[in-house]
C-alpha cells in the first residue's frame, strides 16, 4: 500500500471520527468524571472495537449486515439499547466533580469497566460496519495481499480515534478544573441527553437498500 494512499484514508477517516458520536461523548465524560489518565482505559476499548471493525470487514462480515435485516436489526437494537442505558445514567448523575468517589477510587469507573463500556458502544453500532465496508475497499489494492492492507488501515484508524478521543478527554477534565459543580453536572447531563438522542436515531436508523 502506498504512503500517498494512507494518507488519503487518513484524511477521510479523520472527518468522520471527529464529527461527535457515541465513543468520543464517552472519551469526554470520562474526561471529566475521573480525569484523562483513567479516561485511556476508555479509548483502549474504542481502538479494540477499531480492529474489531475492519477485520469484520475484512471477513466480509459488514457486508452480511448490509445484506441480512436480521443481524441488522440485532447489532442495532443491541447497540440502541445500551446507549440509552449509558446515556439514563449520565441523566441521573449527581455531577462527575465527586471527591469522596475519588477517594473511594472512583466507584463504576475502574479501568475494566470504562475500557469494556467503550468496547460495547463501538462493537454494537451497525452504522460503524455499513461505513467501513463503503469505506475501506476503495482504499485496498486487489492485486496486493488484502491483510497486511486492512491492517494498516486499522492501525491508522485506531491511531486517529486516540486522538481525537484524547482531545476530548483533556476538554472535560479542563472543565472539571475551570466550571462550578453545578456546570459539571449540567456536562454530564448535556452528554447523556446526547447519548439518548443517538440511541434513538440508532433505533431508527434503517440500512440502504438500494
Amino acid at each position: 500500500m502506498h504512503l500517498a494512499t494512507l494518507l488519503l484514508f487518513a484524511l477521510v477517516a479523520l472527518v468522520a471520527i471527529a464529527t461527535p458520536g457515541p465513543t468520543v461523548l464517552l472519551a469526554l465524560t470520562n474526561g471529566s468524571r475521573y480525569g484523562v489518565r483513567r479516561a485511556l482505559a476508555g479509548m483502549l476499548g474504542a481502538m479494540a472495537s477499531d480492529f474489531v471493525l475492519v477485520g469484520a470487514v475484512a471477513l466480509g462480515l459488514g457486508a452480511l449486515l448490509a445484506a441480512s435485516e436480521f443481524w441488522f436489526s440485532v447489532v442495532k437494537w443491541v447497540g440502541a439499547a445500551y446507549l440509552a442505558w449509558i446515556g439514563l445514567k449520565l441523566l441521573r448523575s449527581q455531577g462527575g466533580l465527586d471527591l469522596s468517589q475519588a477517594a473511594a477510587g472512583h466507584a463504576g469507573g475502574t479501568p475494566h469497566t470504562l475500557l469494556a463500556k467503550s468496547f460495547l458502544v463501538a462493537v454494537t453500532n451497525p452504522k460503524g460496519y455499513l461505513f467501513c465496508s463503503a469505506l475501506l475497499p476503495q482504499f485496498i489494492d486487489a492485486s496486493l495481499p488484502q491483510g497486511p492492507q486492512y491492517l494498516a488501515l486499522a492501525i491508522v484508524f485506531a491511531a486517529l480515534d486516540c486522538a481525537v478521543m484524547l482531545g476530548y478527554a483533556l476538554i472535560g477534565a479542563r472543565a472539571v478544573r475551570l466550571l462550578s459543580r453545578r456546570a459539571v453536572l449540567w456536562l454530564d447531563r448535556c452528554c447523556g441527553g446526547a447519548l439518548l438522542a443517538l440511541a434513538g436515531s440508532l433505533a431508527f436508523y434503517r440500512r440502504s437498500t438500494g
